[in-house]
This record gives C-alpha cells, structure tokens and sequence, in this order.
C-alpha cells in the first residue's frame, strides 16, 4: 500500500515539470498549426523537412526556461547536474505520454490533409512508391516516431542542458556549510 501523503508530496515536486510538459505540448500544437497555416503541410510541402526542424529553437529555449522556473521555485536558486537531468528527463516523459493524443490531433483537427498531401507529393516527386509513402506517412508510424523521437531528443537535451543551468548554491560557493 501507498502512504497518501508520500505520493501527494511526490506529485507536488513534479508539479513544474506537468504544467510546463502541457505547455511543451501546446507549444507543439501550435507550431503544427503555424506550419499548416504557411502552406508546409500542402502548397510548400516539399519544404516542410526542413522547416518542422526550426521548431527546435522555441523547444531549446522553452526547455532552458523551465529549468530556470525550476531551479528558482523548487532548488532555492541552486540546481546540481543531476537535479536538472532529472527535470528534463520528467518533462520528456509527461510530453511523451501524450504523443498519442497529441498526434492524433494533429491528425484530424490541426491537419486532416497532411499524411495525404505527403503521401502524394513523395510518391510524385519520386521518393517513395505508393505503399511506402503510405506505410510512413501515417498516423501509427507518426505516433511511434515522435514517441521514439521525444525520448532521444529530449534526453540528449535534458543532459547538455543540465550543465548549463546547474548553479552552486552561495554556501557551495563560498565554501561555508
């Protein structure tokens, strides 16, 4: 049996890390919605490879700005290594958990005509035969991308930035304590 209290307080250290891992989604949501809008998902479908990957710079800088949130509010100021891999590491986990959900909006809401526009302009140009392009470019294969996807990127993320965020705490620093 699970003492309440203990998994109550296990909740509230995470309490960061959910509300900004629900903000990463929305931020995602609306990026796809911002790429539909411009046309990368129809009209300048040839160049969306190579402007999805810009959403790599809110991504960085959102992720540079809940490690700050939480080294403030939950570390007093001070963060180790290990306490920033940590955050970054739970927030890849809550935002992973909803790939699923979030794809599948993308999917039928933000953009019911992608996988189709994709699939013809790959087989059209030459870069994939008609099942091929509809073996990748659907929203199963989507789903376990973006799940393996997050992982990787936010791992490697959550490692290279937890040295930049990490800060001693003033006893550390001067030695007292």
């Amino acid at each position: 049996f699970t003492n309440h209290k203990t998994t109550e307080m296990k909740l509230s250290q995470i309490k960061i890390e959910f509300k900004w891992a629900l903000i990463f989604v929305a931020l995602t949501l609306l990026w796809l919605l911002l790429e539909r809008l411009l046309g990368f998902h129809d009209v300048r479908i040839a160049q969306h490879p190579i402007f999805t990957n810009f959403i790599f710079i809110p991504a960085i800088l959102f992720y540079v700005l809940t490690f700050l949130v939480k080294r403030k509010n939950s570390y007093q100021g001070s963060m180790t290594y290990k306490q920033g891999v940590i955050t970054g590491l739970i927030i890849t986990g809550i935002v992973t958990l909803f790939v699923p959900l979030s794809q599948l909006i993308i999917a039928k809401v933000i953009s019911p005509g992608y996988f189709p526009n994709a699939i013809a302009y790959a087989v059209e140009s030459g870069q994939a035969t008609q099942e091929e392009a509809e073996g990748y470019f659907s929203l199963q294969n989507y789903i376990g991308q973006s799940m393996i996807g997050n992982v990787m990127i936010g791992a490697v993320t959550s490692l290279m930035l937890a040295i930049f965020t990490r800060k001693k705490s003033n006893a550390e620093e001067t030695g007292a304590g």
